[in-house]
């Protein structure tokens, strides 16, 4: 029995540690990985490695420090999880788990450490682009079958559901000032309930004209996706289901000019 131990995989027995420690069925893990019960047990039974965007997800569930396992695997240095670290203090800061790591955030030079709600969550950056009003986006009705191109470091505060949080680009400019053509926006695809999305910006998906992000409104009964530049004409969503929400926008960030 030992021998056989010991011919598993790191990585299958780092997932299977992880999925006991937080009590959680294969099926419940396949869940929230967006994977079925089969795929979950041939990684636990090292037959089958985790993709790249899968080990971002797992690291994300993990927290510290196994994270960093599971990032490294997916390919992912510490630098490129410091891409993006807003701090409204703008100072130095190192983490209490890695006393060998700093993020480094422009400011006073003070350090501080800190507490572990305040980790970083790994978000995977789609190659694939949400039109604004007037430019047709991509054609992606499911954002799981997309392949990451890259990783955005972001505060778990900003991603209440990591394991549902995505990163796509925006294009066009009928979303300015607000939003701009080609700004990075965050996706939670839990967030779908439309009748708590009333006000909120949101990412949808028709079969013809593909993505769209897009500020959702609810006027008595008819949904409406409005752009926040009024020189560009809203859009009535019909009874039908032409147009499917996505998700809601969490937050978005761009280059400055």
């Amino acid at each position: 029995m030992a021998r056989r131990q010991s011919s598993v995989t790191e990585w299958a027995q780092r997932v299977s540690s992880l999925r006991r420690h937080h009590g959680f069925s294969q099926m419940e893990l396949g869940r929230r990985l967006r994977c079925s019960a089969m795929t979950v047990s041939r990684w636990e039974r090292g037959m089958l490695e985790p993709s790249a965007e899968s080990y971002i997800q797992l690291g994300n569930l993990s927290g510290d420090p196994d994270c960093w396992y599971f990032w490294g695997r997916a390919g992912l240095q510490s630098s490129d999880l410091m891409r993006v670290l807003p701090d409204t203090q703008s100072q130095r800061v190192r983490t209490t788990a890695f006393p060998n790591l700093d993020i480094v955030v422009a400011g006073t030079g003070n350090k501080r450490h800190i507490p572990k709600s305040g980790r970083l969550i790994a978000v995977p950056l789609l190659k694939v682009h949400a039109g604004t009003h007037g430019e047709p986006g991509d054609k992606a009705p499911d954002l799981n079958q997309i392949h990451a191109v890259d990783v955005m470091g972001a505060p778990s505060e900003w991603c209440p559901n990591p394991a549902y949080t995505v990163c796509l680009r925006v294009k066009g400019e009928s979303m300015g000032p607000l939003i701009h053509d080609g700004a990075i926006v965050a996706v939670d695809s839990s967030q779908t309930e439309r009748s708590e999305l009333d006000g909120k910006i949101v990412v949808v998906s028709h079969e013809e004209k593909g993505l769209t992000i897009s500020r959702f409104h609810r006027y008595r009964g008819v949904e409406v996706l409005e752009p926040e530049n009024r020189e560009y004409e809203s859009t009535t969503l019909g009874a039908g289901r032409d147009w499917r929400i996505i998700g809601r926008v969490l937050w978005w960030i761009a280059k400055a000019p």
